[in-house]
Order: structure tokens, then C-alpha cells, then sequence
């Protein structure tokens, strides 16, 4: 009877040994095909972005290098921020489709350390680009808001967003 336990045992751990062979995808994906998807995903969103803003002739906006695109609509006539300043901000986040995903409630700011927080990258530059009293439209690509995961929240992936930022206050 041992011999028969002995032998089912050694079956049991020959059969559940594993192979060393890789397993091979069933298809090849290269850097370039990468690029070139990354490169029809920011067409796709240059289009829609110029849909939206065809809509609204009223926005005078600009462009800076990395796509982001800022329309001061009410000039206000205090400072410019620098790097490692505290700004004081009220903001509405939303989408392309008009859904609003995040907004300061109408009392309420938040302060962004200029360079040094987690804020989306477009919304840095373009707090850059305001004097305190500033508010702006502003159009941040994917790139430059949430990328390829959104925020994992109320964010998608590959969404551009549209804030409405108003400069409050600058602390040194």
C-alpha cells in the first residue's frame, strides 16, 4: 500500500511541474506601433478639441508649446506667480461633453504650491501664465491633465479637460 501512495504522490508532482518554455504572445507589439497609436490619439484629440472650441468663436485663446491652450476672458491687475509660490485658486473642472467632474464650492479655494504639487501639469502652466485677479478658460489635453489612467476617480483615461480658473491670491 505505501509503494501505491508513493507512486500517485511522485505522478502528482511530475504532473504539476511547470514548463520552462516562455509563452509567447499571440501577437508582436512594437515601440513604433505604440508611437503611432499615441500619434492618432492626440489627432483625434486635436480634432475634438477644435470641434469644441469652433463652438465658442467667443474664446480668444492661445496655445502654448505643449498644447495647452488659456483664454484670459476678465483681466485682473495684481502679480505674477514664480516658482514655489502658494496660489490661491477657484476652479471648475469638466469635459468635453459638458460633464463637471470637480469645482471649488463658491466660498471655498484651494491653494496649488506653484511647480511643487500634485495639480495636473496643464493647470501649472497655466497658473504661470495668470496675474492675480486673472480668470480663465483653459483647455488642457490628455497629455498635459491625467494621461492614460484619468485620476481614477471622476477623471477618465484620454480625457481633455476645461477649467474655469479664477486667480485669487498669491502667499510668498
Amino acid at each position: 500500500m505505501n509503494k501505491f501512495i508513493y507512486i500517485a504522490f511522485s505522478i502528482l508532482l511530475v504532473s504539476c511541474a511547470e514548463d520552462n518554455e516562455p509563452v509567447k504572445p499571440d501577437f508582436e507589439w512594437s515601440k513604433k506601433q505604440s508611437s503611432e497609436l499615441n500619434s492618432k490619439f492626440a489627432k483625434q484629440e486635436e480634432i475634438d478639441i477644435n470641434l469644441y472650441l469652433n463652438m465658442r468663436p467667443e474664446w480668444e485663446m492661445s496655445t502654448t508649446g505643449s498644447g495647452l491652450r488659456y483664454w484670459v476672458y476678465e483681466a485682473g491687475d495684481g502679480e505674477d506667480l514664480s516658482s514655489g509660490d502658494l496660489a490661491e485658486v477657484e476652479y471648475s473642472v469638466g469635459l468635453l461633453d459638458g460633464t463637471e467632474c470637480y469645482a471649488t464650492a463658491s466660498d471655498e479655494y484651494v491653494e496649488v504650491m506653484i511647480d511643487y504639487s500634485e495639480v495636473e501639469t496643464g493647470m501649472q502652466e497655466a497658473l504661470k501664465l495668470l496675474k492675480v485677479g486673472d480668470k480663465a478658460k483653459i483647455i488642457v489635453p490628455s497629455h498635459l491633465g491625467h494621461g492614460l489612467l484619468g485620476d481614477l476617480d471622476q477623471i477618465p483615461p484620454q480625457r481633455t479637460l476645461v477649467i474655469d480658473l479664477t486667480l485669487l491670491g498669491i502667499t510668498k
